[in-house]
């Protein structure tokens, strides 16, 4: 390649990094070069082409409302707007809905979410036991307060079509997508000048986005910079079920376990407890099949008569990359350089998260700030001086 200076470099070319690359590509006041260094052109192993592929609207936090808000408007419109030389690529956005389930002592909880979820626009509705049993008389609710179901807007969709959608996009718009990996940075006057890679190719560079996912963090410490996120092992598991389940949305237990259709079939998973939830290597795929059979399994068969006699047919694992401070992204400049830019540890929220990070970091690049949704909350600034923001609804 003999291009060795961008005005952005791009470490991830996932969700997140297409995302940025498509939006600032797109932007009005941006006339730069942007490259996307991606050491996994197959995405074989991302965390978005691993995931449960869900969007939902049903967060704590009003930030994570906004942005999940925004990426349901996206979808709505990604064929046409992401259109290239006439061939429209295809997210199979399904609006299926999310239903998230409630005990006594977490219905007030539930009520206060969905307040301030409408407040802003979601199409949340509360159910209480008995409109439950009415409406899914496949599902076990002698536990349940009730429950808060999305109308509109919340479901799922073919996560790697979205990605490689925006990939395309913004090729298409001029990015340049390198098959490598960041091995080194050039500092120097409280800015990163260069990005070495795997190869040996040095670039220069206005601006750095570290959108590398679970390779973030050894990222950031090549800028000197600790970044509290680490590597969590998420395993989701397909099953067939005899009996059908009429109009099943995404279901969010209690307990937190989830399923939702897939196919002919249905797809499942919770995270493991606290002490048994430990920092994995990126290189671990292994399924937690024991989380299935000794956790999984009996919650969902519980909650789920019809489930006592599933089949598992399929099963896989994912990453997060997770937040310790408090599972929500961080998003924006490190005060110790100021043209590194961050948008990581998302908790598992970075596909339906990423059209609006994508939009957000390209307004920092080209204006300074946040132009269309204040994101300063999730900056920098409340983990450096021990801020969390806490998200209740974290799956």
């Amino acid at each position: 390649m003999s291009q060795t200076h961008f005005d952005v470099v791009i470490a991830g070319g996932a969700a997140v990094g297409s995302a940025t690359a498509y939006f600032l590509t797109a932007h009005p006041g941006f006339r730069g070069t942007v490259a996307v260094i991606e050491p996994d052109p197959s995405y074989q192993h991302c965390a978005t082409a691993l995931s449960a592929a869900s969007i939902r609207h049903q967060f704590s936090t009003a930030e994570n409302i906004q942005m999940s808000l925004f990426g349901t408007q996206f979808l709505r419109g990604f064929a046409q707007a992401l259109a290239v030389d006439g061939e429209q690529p295809d997210a199979a956005f399904r609006e299926g809905g999310y239903l998230f389930l409630a005990t006594p002592r977490g219905w007030p909880v539930l009520q206060e979410n969905q307040a301030l979820q409408r407040s802003l626009g979601a199409d949340i509705a509360l159910l209480d036991s008995a409109a439950l049993r009415a409406r899914y008389p496949w599902l076990d609710v002698a536990d349940l307060a009730g429950g808060a179901l999305g109308l509109s807007g919340e479901g799922w969709l073919d996560a790697y079509g979205m990605l490689q959608g925006l990939r395309r996009k913004a090729i298409a718009q001029g990015a340049v997508y390198l098959p490598r990996r960041v091995v080194g940075l050039g500092l120097a006057g409280g800015r990163v000048g260069q990005v070495r890679l795997d190869d040996g190719q040095v670039l220069s560079c206005g601006a750095l986005v570290n959108a590398a996912g679970t390779g973030a963090p050894a990222m950031a410490r090549l800028a000197g910079i600790e970044l509290p996120v680490q590597t969590r092992k998420r395993s989701v598991f397909y099953v067939q079920c005899p009996q059908p389940l009429p109009g099943c949305p995404m279901v969010i237990d209690p307990s937190g376990a989830y399923f939702r259709p897939e196919g002919q079939g249905f797809i499942m998973g919770v995270a493991p407890s606290p002490d048994h939830d430990p920092e994995c290597a990126v290189t671990d795929f292994d399924v937690q099949h024991a989380l299935f059979d000794e956790v999984l399994w009996p919650t969902l068969a519980q909650r789920v008569p019809a489930f006592e006699a599933l089949r598992c047919t399929r099963s896989w694992a994912g990453h997060y990359d997770y937040n310790l401070v408090d599972q929500n992204v961080i998003l924006g400049l490190h005060p110790a350089l100021d043209n590194l830019y961050f948008a990581n540890g998302f908790s598992g929220h970075g596909m339906q998260q990423s059209p609006a990070v994508g939009r957000a970091l390209s307004e920092l690049i080209v204006s300074g700030g946040f132009q269309t949704l204040d994101l300063g909350r999730l900056g920098w600034g409340r983990i450096l001086e021990g801020r969390p923001i806490i998200e209740k609804n974290v799956v």
